[in-house]
């Protein structure tokens, strides 16, 4: 069964990371209208820094996987979430937000 993770900055003040993470999922469903999620298993999990996001980002692409990503016009346009959908295990190890 596939889960859509959203990895999600974490070096945010206050409940700033849950609501990137909302925003993620909503980028999520307008980039991909007919997908196999169909709100099902959400896992967010904490990625850290914007750096390290952009570590994953690249991992993710270089699996070709299909992913969003949230980017916050209120912090100039940073990426602070990716919402990724799939059935493999490449985000153990990642903790919970």
């Amino acid at each position: 069964m596939q889960k859509l993770y959203v990895l999600v900055r974490t070096d945010l003040k206050g409940s700033s990371p849950a609501v990137q993470a909302g925003h993620a999922v909503a980028q999520w469903m307008l980039d991909h209208p007919s997908n196999d999620w169909m709100n099902q298993t959400l896992v967010y999990l904490n990625i850290g820094t914007a750096d390290a996001l952009h570590k994953w980002k690249s991992k993710i692409h270089y699996k070709d996987m299909d992913y969003s990503t949230f980017t916050e016009p209120d912090l100039n346009d940073e990426t602070t979430a990716i919402a990724c959908l799939t059935d493999k295990r490449l985000f153990n190890g990642l903790p919970l937000l």
